[in-house]
């Protein structure tokens, strides 16, 4: 490890980013740990990875708080904005999962749905994380497809909110066939930069095809 390049994970809570530290060891990269608020700068890293966490404030795509809507960490919140637009401006590999994708959407100028109703096809929990509940459609000649191989994913799901208008230059990979959910996006016009809705880091180690997203964004960081 010690010759693997650095990819900086925002946590607020320790406990939580274990998940995201180990898939990105498994894939020879140096995962380095920085909470939320920190002072660090992209200039000594070759990757960000946005992990899970609460809702994005609504503020920042010009609506009010609904009232399933978390209290925002709005810390948190402009801190990775700024780390996302450093990658995207440097063109680093960028891996977005759960909140990372909300947040990169709106990043990017987009919105989100504040509260998914039902909520049982997309916030199941068991005690086993890794257990799917439902499918991703891949689409054809995208880097989700690229990365996976697949152009259909079972993936598990813990999430209340969703994009609702997509941000700029950012294209929609993949979605539920069932209610059209966008499940996954990308940006075109850079090189590696990946946002998936699920959580590929606790089925690591039960599906190939989640991997391969991490080997792929490992490969894209070692280049």
């Amino acid at each position: 490890m010690a010759s693997a390049r650095k990819v900086l994970v925002v946590y607020r809570e320790l406990d939580d980013v274990a998940p995201y530290r180990d898939a990105l060891i498994a894939t020879e990269i140096a995962p380095q740990l920085v909470e939320a608020g920190s002072s660090v700068s992209l200039s000594e890293y070759h990757g960000l990875l946005l992990t899970g966490g609460t809702d994005v404030d609504p503020a920042l795509y010009g609506e009010t708080r609904h009232p399933e809507t978390e209290e925002p960490d709005r810390e948190r919140d402009d801190f990775e904005c700024a780390l996302l637009h450093q990658a995207l401006d440097r063109d680093l590999p960028v891996l977005a999962i759960c909140r990372g994708l909300q947040l990169m959407n709106v990043a990017m100028g987009g919105s989100l749905v504040q509260h998914l109703e039902p909520l049982e096809h997309h916030r199941r929990r068991s005690a086993d994380r890794s257990v799917p509940v439902h499918k991703v459609k891949v689409e054809p000649a995208t880097l989700l497809e690229s990365a996976t191989g697949r152009t259909e994913l079972s993936v598990n799901s813990r999430h209340h909110q969703a994009v609702n208008t997509v941000g700029r230059n950012l294209r929609i990979s993949g979605a539920d066939p069932e209610d059209g959910i966008v499940e996954a996006l990308e940006s075109p016009d850079h090189r590696f930069v990946l946002a998936v809705q699920w959580h590929p880091e606790n089925q690591v180690t039960s599906d190939a095809a989640q991997l391969r997203i991490f080997q792929s964004f490992g490969a894209a960081v070692n280049s």
